[in-house]
Formats: structure tokens, sequence, C-alpha cells
């Protein structure tokens, strides 16, 4: 076996000195985006070490799609019947993917986090754990992970730029926009840190801000993994939406935000998300439904993460796609044996979340309103950031117009509009809600 150490110092014993490489090539590329997360495949097959092994499962699950696990298994049981010499440190890395393979994300989390309380330089941990704790809608803990690591991992910007999405999802917009500056400050083409702060300027209603720092930043993202450069040139569209710009949020659409990966879970959303977001906005977006909706009919037995299906489902259905109500049957039917940590995700929220968006989708509106209605008191627990979250939220207060439920929809919007000032969209749908209802609109 070959000691070697990982990029914050931790030992690792791999048994080729190239296998060393690869597993910093993912731990960085994990952290940083970018495409050197895929190094560890290319050794996978000669090097059965445990931490190769793990590294190499773990990217099998990013997939997030159905064949994911049995994919990943087979790289724990390599290692498993090698049995070749290992830290505990990585011993509890590999237990952690483990659970998670198997579905209990709940447990591979609390395994992370146990064994970031020993090793708290161990950022990839940390990443992994962070990447848990979202996808259970658990923000405090997002927060809490990165501060027990700060103490001892303060020197990385990588960690300063978790620390300010954990800040930022629990509400905490001025700590978030401090670890954020901190982390460029330390490495200015960190996009974590730079997704974080385009997350408080958005929050903030510092819209034209936001969208002149993107901008500013975008030269830095063409090497990036899909969803990183994706989802920050997402947020970009988002910001120009709000603004007024419906037109140049389409034109993003069609060059950064759909194209990079058609085939990757978090690519799809985003175009879903975003071309929603461009018809609540009042835009035509023409035929983009069709072409999406041919990468999203092969999902209909994913049921990896509720917050994926529902948009899964919402652009199929949006097709007119008889795939959205097979979808969505085949979520009725599965929620009731989910595993255990999201079990109430899928029977509570996204059972009738998804009874909504197809009635939305279909004209349904005040069937839509209702189960939308059911959903969104929970609605954190799918996953998702606030962001992410608020479009089941536009949809349903679309839902309330088109019924004509006037005044809960006025209800919504106007503290959404004080919140967000620079925000047209917003002006223009309580100009519209007031007008429905008789009364002045604000100035």
């Amino acid at each position: 076996m070959v000691e070697a150490r990982d990029p914050f110092g931790l030992p690792i014993a791999v048994q080729q000195p190239g296998s060393a490489v690869a597993v910093n090539g993912f731990v960085e590329g994990f952290l940083g985006y970018t495409p050197r997360i895929l190094e560890v495949l290319a050794v996978a097959d000669s090097d059965h070490s445990l931490i190769v092994q793990a590294c190499a499962a773990a990217l099998q699950m990013f997939a997030e799609n159905g064949a994911a696990p049995a994919n990943a298994r087979p790289h724990l049981e390599r290692a498993a019947r090698a049995h070749l010499p290992s830290s505990e440190r990585e011993r509890q890395f590999a237990a952690g993917i483990r659970l998670w393979v198997d579905g209990d994300t709940a447990a591979a989390l609390a395994t992370h986090e146990a064994a970031l309380a020993r090793w708290p330089r161990d950022l990839c941990t940390l990443k992994l754990a962070q990447y848990h704790a979202f996808n259970l809608g658990d923000s405090p803990a997002l927060l809490r992970l990165a501060l027990r690591a700060l103490p001892a991992a303060h020197d990385i910007a990588w960690l300063h730029g978790m620390l300010a999405f954990g800040w930022e999802q629990c509400h905490r917009l001025d700590e978030a926009e401090h670890a954020a500056r901190l982390a460029l400050a330390m490495r200015p083409a960190e996009p974590w840190a730079q997704h974080a702060l385009a997350h408080v300027m958005l929050t903030d209603g510092r819209l034209a801000e936001g969208a002149a720092f993107l901008r500013a930043a975008s030269g830095q993202w063409r090497g990036l993994t899909s969803f990183m450069r994706t989802h920050n040139w997402w947020h970009l569209a988002l910001m120009l939406i709000e603004l007024g710009d419906e037109a140049g949020a389409l034109r993003l659409y069609d060059d950064e935000v759909w194209g990079v990966d058609k085939s990757y879970s978090q690519d799809q959303v985003g175009a879903v998300s975003l071309l929603a977001r461009l018809e609540l906005a009042g835009l035509d977006v023409g035929a983009r439904w069709q072409e999406l909706a041919g990468w999203l009919e092969t999902r209909l037995d994913d049921r990896v993460q509720p917050f994926l299906d529902l948009q899964y489902l919402y652009g199929l259905a949006r097709a007119g796609r008889p795939e959205a109500a097979a979808l969505l049957s085949r979520i009725e039917a599965d929620a009731p044996d989910a595993p255990t940590a999201t079990r109430e995700a899928w029977q509570r929220v996204a059972v009738p979340a998804a009874r909504g968006l197809l009635a939305y989708a279909e004209g349904r509106w005040d069937e839509a309103a209702t189960q939308l209605e059911a959903a969104l008191p929970r609605l954190v627990s799918i996953g998702g950031s606030h962001a992410q979250r608020d479009l089941f939220e536009q949809i349903h207060l679309d839902a309330l117009r088109r019924a004509g439920r006037h005044a809960g929809v006025l209800n919504a919007l106007q503290p959404r509009a004080n919140a967000l000032p620079q925000s047209l969209r917003l002006k223009r749908q309580v100009r519209e809600s007031c007008a429905a209802l008789g009364i002045p609109a604000p100035n």
C-alpha cells in the first residue's frame, strides 16, 4: 500500500501512487465543481483500496437516477473483497457512502457528522454531509456542520463558501455575505461562494447589484461541472426575470442554462424551473417544453428525491405528455414505502404537490390551488433551496389568480413586493391583483 495525503493533509491509503492523485482530484473537483471529480473512475478498476472505491461509489450516486445504487454497490463490494489496509477515517467515510447507497440518507448524514467531529479538516466529508442535509431540507444542519469545521479549516476558501450557504439557508444574510466575501477574497473564482452571494442578493432584493455581480463572475464558469455552471447562470436568469428582462432570461436558457449536460438531473430541473418561471412572468416559451420533455420521459422510475420528481412531472405535464400522469401514479404508489427519512416528505408533500402541479398544467385551477396549499406548509422537507422551492409558491399563486381568488393572491404578493422593491414582475402582478379587487395599486 502507498501512504499519501489528501489536499487537507489527512492520510489516505491507496495501492498505486497515481491513485492518490485521482482521489485528490475527486476531492478538489467535488469541492470546486470541476471535472477533476471524475478522475477517480480512471483508477477504480485497478486500485481496490477502500478510499478509491468509496469515492467511485459516491460519484455513481451523484448521478441521481434510479440506476445509481446498482452502479455504486459493486465499488463497495470490490473494496470489501480486497480488504486492504485503511484508516478509521476512510472506513467511516465508506460507511456513510454505504448507508447512502442503501437508501438511509439520515443515517449517512449522522455518520458523516460524527466523522467531522473527529476530523474537522475533512472537507470532503463536510460537503457530502451538507449534500444530504440539503436534500433532507435540514438547513440548520448545513450551518452546524460548517461551523464545526471552521476552527480547524478556517484557512480554506471552500469552507467559507459552504459556511456562507449554510448561513443563507438559515436566513442569516449578513453572516452569509461576510463568509462568501471572505471565501472570494481567498479564492476569487470560488463558485459556491459566488452562488451563496447570489442567493443573498436575490433574497435581499439587490437585484441589479446581483445581476452585475454574476455577469462579472461568469467568465470563470466555463470550466466548471455542468450543474455549477448552469446553476449560476440560472440565478442570473432569475434576477433578469425580476428586473423585467424576460427576453434576456430566455436567451440565457437557450445559451447557458440548458444544453451542457441534458442527461443530468440538476440540469434538467434547472431547465424546468426556468421555463416555468418565464411562463409565469408572461412569456411564451414556444416549443421548448416539448424538447425538454424528451429528456424527462426517462425519469418515471427514479424516485431519488421528491424535489426532483416534482419538477420532472411538471415539465412532462407542460409538454402534454401522458407520462406526467404515469409519474403521478407512481409517486402515489411508492410514497408509503419510501425510506423512513423521506417518507413523510413523499406522502404529505410530494403527493399533494404532484397532484397540484398536474392539475395546474391541465387548467384545473381550484384543484391545483387546493392541492398545493396542502403541500406548502411542509415544502422545506422535499429539499432544494429557498430560491428553488419558490417555484411551487409562484405556481400556487398563479392557480389562485386563475381561479379568481384575488384576495389571497394579493395577501401573499404584497409582502413579497415590499421585500423586493426592484422586482418589476411583482409590481406588475400586484397591480393586476389590485385592479381585479377594485382597489388602488401602490405607487
